[in-house]
This record gives structure tokens, sequence and C-alpha cells, in this order.
């Protein structure tokens, strides 16, 4: 969803809730997983590469990102590993939106997400999504 702060979405009511999610910053944690990291950092390097972002862009989007106050879960993958497949067999997700989908519930955290697979599987196990008021 972070993403969305910068590019625009194909729904205006995304980007909405994208301004929605950024303006709750500082007022509830916000939880990632550590591959959060490297999927923005490797979003922002596959559109400069295309000619959709100038590098300057990125690194002002990089700064920014880096001055939110997100919490990266350190607990270790390996440990997770057997739930995180799981949650991705059973929800035919791929390993790395399994993760972001464990840690909302282990922490007993909103779930932030496009991903229309995703909410259906949060939705399913009983993880809330995040809904702009």
């Amino acid at each position: 969803m972070a993403l969305a702060w910068l590019f625009e979405r194909q729904h205006p009511s995304d980007g909405a809730r994208a301004e929605q999610l950024l303006a709750t910053c500082g007022k509830v944690p916000w939880w990632i997983p550590g591959l959060w990291h490297l999927e923005v950092s490797n979003a922002l390097l596959v559109a400069e590469r295309r000619s959709l972002l100038p590098q300057g862009d990125s690194d002002r989007f990089l700064d920014r990102l880096s001055s939110l106050p997100f919490l990266t879960d350190s607990d270790p993958v390996a440990e997770r590993s057997v739930r995180i497949v799981a949650l991705a067999r059973c929800h035919g997700l791929s390993s790395y939106d399994a993760t972001y989908l464990e840690l909302a519930q282990r922490l007993g955290a909103a779930l932030a997400s496009f991903d229309r697979q995703l909410n259906r599987a949060a939705d399913s196990i009983g993880v809330a999504l995040f809904n702009a008021p």
C-alpha cells in the first residue's frame, strides 16, 4: 500500500485509502515484515529501469519512508516458515504474501493491502483489514 503514496492506482479509492493509512502514522504502530523493505526497493528499481521514475524521486521516497515509525518484525523467518508455508498453501498465496498474513495474525494487527486474494485470506482467518474511516 505504501507504493500508492508514489504511484497512481487504477481505482481512485485506493489512493484515498493509502493516504488515510499515511494519516494514521504515529497514531498506531505499523508492523512490517523484513521483506517489505526489499519489496519496496525492488519496485522502485523496476520503475527506474522502465523510465517511470527518476532515481532522485526513488531516493526521496526511500528517505520519506525511513522517517516513518515502522516497526520491522525481528522474529526469525526460519521459526515461522512452517506457519507461513501452511498459510500460503491453504489460501493459494505466495510465501511473500503469506508472510504479511502471518505477521498480522500473530500480532492481532490489521492488514493494509490492495491484494484481493491476500485480503480474502485475511478475512477468512479473522484478520482485520485496514479500512479508511
